[in-house]
């Protein structure tokens, strides 16, 4: 395991699991409430219906993500979710738990990382952690990087998609979905003028010149990107 330092201990009441199966919801909310002193621990079985909680106040005091989520496609529902909760810190609990989904994970704003078939020590160790202010990761990650090479086009994708409000990234989850703006403006409740108004914003932050264009770097941060190729 890994920590790095952090900035300050963080109160760890309160927590969200959004994962989509109901037994590992369960297991995972009885090892944090053992582990951790967690005592307070909602689920939600998708990115929406997760949002839709954050929507009523307050915010937990941690959010525990699953990447492999029906309603998201790869790193953006923890982009999505980041988008939302701001400085509250989010830890991607994961079976996907390769060397490059680890890595474009914490680059995306997570806090922490944890393969989600992990002892419960391995729990402990990242949820103090996190509660001291740090960033965890498990045992054996490698960045595959040097920090001083230029960004690969996967790395570049994550980083402008994080710069998206979570307006605009929920728009350019819709655009994807291959909605017209009338489209959007109607499933959203607003105008089809702001609707444009966010396009154009979404553009100018993913620096591209079409919705297609927008689309691809959206795609560039899906699960596909971020495997191993086959020799």
């Amino acid at each position: 395991m890994t920590a790095h330092p952090g900035f300050g201990e963080r109160q760890l009441n309160s927590a969200l699991i959004v994962d989509d199966h109901p037994l590992f919801c369960d297991a995972l909310s009885m090892t944090l409430k053992a582990v951790a002193g967690i005592l307070r621990i909602e689920t939600a079985d998708r990115l929406e219906s997760a949002i839709e909680r954050l929507d009523r106040a307050p915010f937990p005091d941690v959010v525990v993500l699953d990447l492999n989520l029906p309603d998201v496609d790869g790193l953006d529902g923890l982009i999505r979710l980041k988008s939302v909760v701001g400085a509250v810190p989010v830890v991607v609990v994961s079976s996907l738990a390769d060397n490059r989904v680890i890595g474009a994970a914490l680059r995306a704003g997570a806090a922490g990382f944890v393969p989600k078939h992990s002892h419960r020590d391995v729990f402990r160790a990242a949820f103090e952690t996190i509660r001291q202010g740090g960033a965890y990761v498990p045992d054996g990650f490698t960045p595959q990087n040097d920090p001083n090479t230029p960004a690969s086009q996967r790395e570049a994708a994550i980083a402008r998609l994080s710069l998206l409000t979570r307006q605009q990234a929920k728009i350019l989850q819709l655009i994807c979905e291959g909605m017209l703006n009338k489209q959007i403006a109607y499933d959203l409740s607003i105008a089809e003028t702001t609707v444009k108004a966010h396009v154009t914003a979404i553009m100018r932050k993913l620096g591209v010149q079409s919705r297609t264009q927008a689309v691809l770097i959206s795609r560039g941060a899906s699960f596909e990107s971020l495997m191993p190729e086959n020799d």
